[in-house]
């Protein structure tokens, strides 16, 4: 989501192609050979490719411009790619008690686990505590992280569970940006059990 929000936002024209996880197709010789670390997004640009959404995303900040996707202060720039890793890298209760599927599928899950609720004040904790007072953005103006902080948010949200009323607040704001709501209202494929 991430990488598609990051090329509209530098309005970049892209091809976008699907790859079936479900039949593991990530690890096919032929996509194994470009992918380096056989995991989606990839993005291909000329005779370069790679994958992993923050690095994509940094590699896009870089090599075009005009418009940022980080902070221009190193040091906040630097929070955003903080934020980006964290999400990406802990809150794994979260992410397998809430997968995507409820955000974009409107599947629900069963009530959280102990280790998933805790994980959830975790997150409630660090997002209130980056948003300071009513700015409706992370770092006074939108930045990629924004988008992954409230994808994370509405794993929670989207599925009812309990969030502060300011990070569903939020969360809304975020899922409002043109570029978000392209990426939400994509088709999808059917979901198969």
């Amino acid at each position: 989501m991430s990488v598609f929000v990051a090329l509209h936002e530098k309005r970049l024209p892209f091809e976008m192609s699907t790859v079936d996880l479900g039949s593991r197709a990530n690890h096919d010789a032929s996509y194994a050979a470009t992918s380096l670390t056989q995991r989606i997004p990839m993005l291909t640009h000329g005779d370069f490719a790679l994958s992993e959404s923050s690095a994509i995303t940094e590699y896009l900040d870089e090599a075009f411009a005009p418009a940022s996707l980080y902070p221009q202060d190193t040091r906040m720039r630097a929070r955003a790619r903080q934020i980006q890793a964290w999400l990406r890298s802990d809150l794994m209760p979260i992410r397998l008690e809430r997968s995507t599927e409820v955000v974009f599928y409107g599947a629900r899950g069963a009530q959280l686990t102990p280790v998933a609720e805790a994980a959830a004040r975790k997150l409630f904790s660090a997002a209130e505590a980056l948003l300071a007072g009513d700015d409706q953005n992370l770092f006074g103006s939108w930045c990629i992280a924004d988008t992954d902080l409230a994808l994370m948010l509405n794993r929670l949200i989207l599925n009812d569970d309990p969030v502060p009323a300011r990070l569903k607040d939020y969360a809304a704001y975020q899922w409002e940006r043109p570029s978000v709501k392209r990426w939400i209202e994509l088709e999808r494929p059917t979901i198969v059990e």
